[in-house]
């Protein structure tokens, strides 16, 4: 879930300088907003088929198992603008590998934080799982909030960063869970929630992309390679992958890496790395591989089509789709500059990360609070719908707000 995505669109064939790219903004926010709704919506009754994710035995895919893979893109989508911008401001190459290993740390961290809460025993911690996850998160955001300088205060920042770090620490120690067996346990380190899962796959696909980023080809090889991964592992030739914990084997079975290494090659394509291509070319090359992916995605049906399981239909569908939409906006934002109708999704995409926490920390807060009226009420049909769409409309007000307040948290 990552933010540094930036070039604009001045002088778009010679232009080197990585500024910020609108459309990279307005495709993470519009995948942000559709995000809260889809997840604010899977607790309303009554709804078509098509309005909650598939389960893992049906062969099918909604929309809604498109959140997830756009989120991947995204990070592939901004991953050379990223690497360029640190290269250039700092040419180390350790000090790079180790933003990529903080990043992923801080993903993880707080995908643990997310998919504990409710496993959190209140009769062994003296606090309520919510309230535990209330103070992590906030306890983050302490961290990961940009602060601007201040000269009267010069180490503000880093007390603030401090108490942070402090308060996961304390969080992490004193967190109790029961286990099946009836015995306390820590932290459940097994499924670190999408945060984490965005995480491994960026991990993946900086290791692969960075130390191979000077050759012209070799995203498109590693695609290849990591779609490969995905079908023999499909179809059971290579039963390996899924069975190896996912903190020693991030790849997985490749569907998640192979969807942010298609942002990686999309963002080469439209944006190039040292110099812009002409953008009537980039455009008809990003729509022939979107449409390309999805005929091969297509040709993988007899797999299986699934998001839960991780198939190449899926993998290829998603990223298929992601690219065509992205090629979309690139026209729309950053060549036409038609951009008066985006002015509450780009400030949910430019700070995506905390966009992603407001739904969590206002359920927290008043589950905390013990304020459960919206839960019981308008929970069925068209009434479920609208409160759905007026909670999205209310979180993207928010994040407009906290953005224009310089709130801002960045990995």
């Amino acid at each position: 879930m990552n933010r540094a995505s930036t070039f604009q669109s001045s002088s778009l064939a010679t232009e080197t300088e990585p500024l910020r790219v609108v459309s990279i903004d307005v495709f993470r926010g519009l995948t942000m907003a559709v995000m809260i709704f889809v997840n604010a919506l899977a607790s309303v009754r009554g709804l078509p088929w098509w309005t909650y994710h598939a389960h893992a035995s049906e062969d099918r895919m909604t929309y809604v198992d498109m959140v997830f893979p756009f989120f991947l893109f995204t990070v592939g989508l901004s991953l050379p603008i990223s690497v360029a911008r640190r290269l250039k401001r700092n040419p180390s190459i350790p000090a790079l590998w180790l933003h990529v290993v903080l990043r992923v740390a801080g993903l993880v961290a707080l995908g643990l934080i997310l998919a504990n809460a409710e496993k959190a025993d209140p009769s062994r911690m003296a606090i309520s799982g919510s309230l535990w996850a209330l103070f992590g998160l906030v306890s983050a955001a302490l961290y990961l909030n940009v602060y601007p300088r201040s000269e009267r205060f010069p180490a503000f920042p880093t007390v603030l960063r401090a108490i942070g770090v402090i308060g996961i620490l304390i969080l992490f120690g004193i967190f109790r869970r029961t286990t099946s067996g009836g015995q306390a346990a820590w932290i459940d380190p097994s499924y670190p929630e999408i945060l984490g899962l965005i995480g491994f796959s960026y991990l993946v696909v900086a290791i692969l992309y960075i130390a191979t980023r000077r050759w012209k080809w070799a995203s498109f090889l590693w695609f290849a390679l990591l779609l490969t991964l995905c079908i023999f592992s499909t179809a059971k030739l290579i039963p390996v992958p899924g069975r190896i914990p996912i903190y020693i084997w991030p790849v997985d079975n490749g569907a998640m890496s192979s969807i942010v290494m298609a942002g990686v090659i999309t963002s080469q394509v439209l944006l190039g790395t040292d110099r812009r291509p002409a953008p009537k070319s980039a455009i008809v090359q990003a729509l022939g591989l979107g449409i390309l992916m999805l005929i091969a995605g297509w040709i993988c049906i007899p797999l299986g089509i699934s998001k839960i399981r991780a198939t190449p239909a899926w993998s290829l569908w998603s990223a298929g789709t992601a690219i065509l939409l992205f090629t979309f906006l690139y026209w729309v934002c950053d060549l036409k500059r038609r951009n008066k109708w985006v002015i509450l999704v780009k400030p949910a995409g430019s700070n995506a990360l905390l966009t992603y926490l407001l739904p969590d920390l206002w359920y927290f807060l008043f589950a905390t609070l013990g304020i459960t009226y919206l839960d019981m009420h308008f929970n069925s049909g068209l009434p479920g719908v609208v409160k759905t769409l007026a909670f999205t409309l209310f979180m993207l007000v928010l994040a407009f707000l906290l953005t224009k307040a310089r709130v801002r948290l960045q990995l």
